[in-house]
């Protein structure tokens, strides 16, 4: 089993409200998960009107078919006529828990901040006070 992230920016520069910023951000995690079948979430600059970082999980039996994915959805977010694409950084994970990078980053500031960003997700997980069955 292979599992793919991706974080990524898309630049706003049409938004002048929050509302607007959301309305182009709900539109691309529905178009990525719909077109991809991934998972996609907005994970940092929930405030900030022109700007939206997501993060994304793609996840299949080989490396390669992964690869493809997350090529084809750089692709696409290439090709955004509301956002421009920003910075974007991938990362494949292997199961046996080896970690491969697809850029040059020293594998161990990659999997510290792989696990800083593993340890914010249950701290959020357990703000909200859920547990696995519940529905948001």
């Amino acid at each position: 089993m292979v599992v793919g992230v991706m974080q990524f920016d898309l630049h706003l520069p049409g938004a002048e409200s929050l509302k607007d910023k959301r309305r182009v951000v709900r539109s691309v995690k529905d178009r990525l998960h719909r077109e991809h079948q991934v998972s996609v979430a907005e994970v940092s600059h929930h405030d900030t009107i022109t700007l939206a970082r997501l993060g994304l999980a793609a996840v299949a039996t080989d490396g390669k078919r992964v690869a493809d994915v997350l090529d084809k959805i750089t692709n696409r977010l290439s090709a955004l006529t509301d956002a421009q694409l920003g910075a974007a950084d991938r990362q494949l994970l292997h199961s046996g828990g080896e970690l491969r990078f697809d850029d040059d980053r020293d594998p161990e500031d990659a999997m510290a901040e792989t696990e800083d960003i593993a340890a914010e997700m249950l701290a959020r997980f357990d703000d909200a006070d859920m547990t696995l069955g519940d529905k948001p």
